[in-house]
C-alpha cells in the first residue's frame, strides 16, 4: 500500500532535480541520443496499435460497400486511369526531350529522383509543433534531411530517424524554412512556417520584386536539402506598404499538410550524401534570400 508522508516530498524533489539534470544534459550534449532512438523504436509498435482501430474501421467500411457503389468506383477509376495514361505518355515525351537537351548541354543531373512510399502512423500531440511520424526508418534507408512529399507538393523533411520509423517536420512549423522561387520568373525567396497549416510567409521580399497573386512557388534547390522544382505553395496575398522596404507576401501550401496519409520520401542522390553537415543545414536556414529581379 502506498504510504504518504514526509518521504514522499523528498522523493518528488529528487525526481524534479533528476528531471532538470536530464533536460540540461539533453540540451547541451548528445549523450542521450542513443537512448532517445531506442525509446522511439520501442514505442513504434504502440503507435501502430493506436492506429489499428482506424484501420479496422476502414476495412469494415470497404467490406460493407454496396455493389452499386463498387461499380461506380470502378468506372471512375477506369476513367481516371485513361486520363493518367494520356498524361504519362505526355510526360514520357517531355522527359525524353529533357534528356536530349541535357546531353546537348553536357549536363550530368538526373531526370527524376527515387522515392520511397511511406504511411503516417502518428501526429504531434502538441498544437505548437507540426510534425508527423511515418512507418519508414533506418532499416529502409531513411536518413535525416530527406525531403518528404505528398501527391500535391512538398510536406517537409526528415529530422529524426529510428530503426523502424522517422519523424517529419512539416513546412508549416514555426522553425521551418525552405528556399523557393517563383515558377513564372525565377524570383527567389524563403518560405517560412508560421504555425498554420493553411499559410506560409515569404521573408524579406523586396517591395519591387515581381511576385503576384496566383504565382506558383517551387523549391529552388539552394542549400542542397530540397530537390529543385517541387511545388511548395501558391501566392494568395501580396501587400505593399509605402513605409516599408519589404512586401508582405502570404502563400498557401500546395500539400495537404493535415490530411495526407501516404507520403513520398525522396531518396538522396550519391552526390548529396557527400555533402557535409554545414551544406545540409542551409536547406532550413532562417536567413532569408533576397528576392531580386531574376
Amino acid at each position: 500500500m502506498f504510504v504518504q508522508g514526509p518521504y514522499l516530498g523528498y522523493r518528488l524533489l529528487l525526481v524534479a532535480i533528476l528531471s532538470c539534470v536530464l533536460i540540461f544534459v539533453d540540451s547541451r550534449f548528445d549523450y542521450l541520443d542513443k537512448v532517445r532512438h531506442a525509446l522511439s523504436s520501442a514505442l513504434t509498435p504502440m503507435q501502430w496499435l493506436s492506429n489499428l482501430p482506424r484501420g479496422v474501421v476502414d476495412w469494415v467500411d470497404e467490406v460493407t460497400t454496396s455493389r452499386e457503389q463498387m461499380r461506380e468506383d470502378v468506372d471512375a477509376m477506369r476513367a481516371r486511369t485513361l486520363v493518367l495514361e494520356r498524361k504519362a505518355q505526355k510526360f514520357a515525351f517531355i522527359m525524353a526531350e529533357n534528356g536530349r537537351l541535357r546531353e546537348l548541354l553536357n549536363a550530368s543531373g538526373v531526370v527524376d529522383e527515387t522515392v520511397i512510399v511511406a504511411e503516417l502512423i502518428g501526429v504531434s500531440p502538441d498544437p505548437f509543433k507540426h510534425y508527423v511520424m511515418v512507418n519508414k526508418g533506418r532499416a529502409d534507408g531513411i536518413t535525416v534531411g530527406q525531403a518528404v512529399l505528398d501527391s500535391s507538393g512538398l510536406i517537409g523533411q526528415v529530422v529524426e530517424v529510428s530503426e523502424l520509423a522517422c519523424r517529419v517536420l512539416l513546412i508549416s512549423d514555426n522553425s521551418h524554412a525552405v528556399p523557393v522561387q517563383v515558377n513564372r520568373n525565377g524570383v527567389r525567396a524563403i518560405a517560412l512556417g508560421n504555425g498554420s497549416f493553411d499559410f506560409l510567409e515569404l521573408a524579406n521580399v523586396p517591395d519591387t520584386a515581381d511576385i503576384k497573386e496566383g504565382d506558383l512557388l517551387v523549391s529552388s534547390g539552394l542549400g542542397g536539402r530540397f530537390p529543385p522544382g517541387y511545388p511548395v505553395a501558391e501566392v494568395i496575398s501580396v501587400q505593399h506598404d509605402p513605409g516599408r522596404p519589404f512586401a508582405q507576401v502570404t502563400a498557401q501550401p500546395k500539400a495537404q499538410l493535415n490530411r495526407s496519409r501516404l507520403v513520398l520520401i525522396v531518396a538522396k542522390q550519391p552526390d548529396e550524401k557527400n555533402h557535409n553537415g554545414e551544406t545540409q543545414e542551409q536547406g532550413i536556414s532562417s536567413e532569408p534570400e533576397q528576392g531580386g529581379e531574376g
